[in-house]
């Protein structure tokens, strides 16, 4: 299984990542390829830098003129870190005007799912702070063309990858304080606290921004697990370096490939990938209504759960009600328990830890009349025993060219039965 670990000692942000990704191989021209399909009048500068000893690699946004994207307007505010942008009240974008903006791209519909994720993650966070409807979210910072162009061209790198999971350290959100387009807040923004719930966090004294709300919605549309550096074969580093030097530690993303170890090292029955433990809370309620009960399911898949599923039971007294149970890494567990307790009428939960029996997976494309499908496969011994199309993909491309959702699914299905017939 392919894995990448982010290690995030001096935070994350869309530049640095971008140039964590072509440091580690990602062509160049995929990513600039990605703003191309945007029509957005912006290109990316891509240079070596050195970082307190560090050869990294640093990308800038610039406009068709030359200018870095959106920056030139603004003065930088003294004490933030202007990794991806600064946070100038720049003009606002509706959630739905950059759907349409990478709907429309002709991008592969993965790298269309991640970044259509990446700012549905960041519109719940906005909308969640300043209480008002998704719809009426504006983004001003993170609507720019730099953060549309950073968190596509990241898309398309990821997606050249082929990384199956994706791992990061603790993050070194940094200190100080940042100009947001509704005033001045401390660091982390309300958007980017909001988007690492759940995530380690902490401060090194650094008095910089060095997480930002891009940064930190790529981490959650790549669904990536907070984790100690994890037992790799390595075989590719990348070094993506921040918009400035920072006293006594390198301002750079450090991004590192390789091939899970984990199958090396907890050698499972019948060669089954048995390396991971999850996390099971329960509960039983019976007094809640099925409109909030799809509201608390949200609500916990939102915050990181794996998955959320009910069960009807029978319990005393005649009484019909609900098995709710959440499936989640144990890193997760204490604040989902706190949504359950926040959000139901439940009055206890129970919670117990597993070990994981998974097949090794691997994602293939392949080709349809409305563009790539991946197809996930779930391997046993090197051999396909399962595959079935991606849900998203066939999603996306359903609602993209107004066809039912069953014929996707079953052309893809049918595209890859016929492709390994012929391979």
């Amino acid at each position: 299984m392919k894995i990448a670990y982010l290690d995030c000692f001096s935070g994350i942000s869309g530049d640095m990542f971008l140039a964590a990704l072509v440091d580690a191989g990602v062509p160049f021209s995929i990513l600039q390829e990605a703003v191309d399909a945007l029509r957005i009048d912006a290109r990316l500068d891509l240079r070596r830098v050195d970082r307190s000893g560090i050869d990294a690699a640093k990308i800038n946004v610039l406009t068709i003129e030359g200018n870095v994207a959106e920056h030139h307007a603004h003065a930088p505010a003294p004490d933030s870190h202007n990794h991806d942008h600064l946070h100038g009240h720049v003009h606002g974008r509706s959630l739905s005007s950059i759907q349409e903006i990478i709907s429309n791209s002709g991008l592969p519909l993965a790298v269309q799912s991640t970044a259509l994720k990446a700012f549905e993650l960041l519109g719940k966070a906005e909308a969640r702070i300043h209480n008002m409807p998704i719809e009426s979210i504006h983004f001003h910072e993170v609507g720019a063309v730099d953060a549309i162009a950073d968190i596509v061209a990241t898309a398309a790198g990821c997606n050249w990858l082929q990384v199956d999971r994706w791992f990061c350290s603790p993050l070194n959100v940094g200190g100080g304080h940042v100009h947001c387009a509704h005033g001045r807040f401390p660091v982390p923004a309300p958007a980017t606290l909001e988007l690492l719930r759940d995530f380690p966090i902490y401060s090194s004294g650094v008095q910089k921004e060095l997480v930002t709300p891009t940064g930190a919605a790529l981490l959650r549309a790549l669904d990536a697990s907070p984790s100690d550096f994890p037992a790799m074969r390595m075989n590719a580093t990348g070094y993506g370096a921040g918009s400035r030097d920072l006293p006594g530690q390198p301002n750079v993303l450090r991004l590192v490939v390789g091939e899970s170890a984990a199958a090396d090292l907890h050698h499972a029955h019948d060669h089954l990938n048995a390396g991971t433990r999850i996390g099971i809370i329960e509960t039983t309620i019976d007094d809640v209504t099925p409109e909030l009960m799809s509201y608390i399911a949200d609500r916990l898949l939102s915050a990181g759960a794996s998955d959320v599923y009910r069960t009807s039971v029978q319990m005393k007294k005649g009484r019909t009600g609900t098995l709710l149970t959440v499936l989640c890494s144990p890193a997760r567990a204490q604040s989902l328990q706190q949504i359950l307790f926040a959000e139901s009428t439940t009055l206890g939960l129970r919670y117990r830890e597993e070990q994981k029996i998974v097949l090794a997976r691997e994602f293939v494309s392949v080709d349809t009349p409305w563009g790539d499908i991946r197809i996930k496969l779930g391997l046993l011994d090197g051999a396909v025993v399962n595959a079935a199309p991606e849900y998203e993909d066939c999603r996306l491309a359903a609602e993209k060219y107004s066809v039912p959702l069953k014929q996707v699914m079953q052309t893809a299905a049918n595209a890859y039965m016929m492709k390994e017939a012929h391979s």
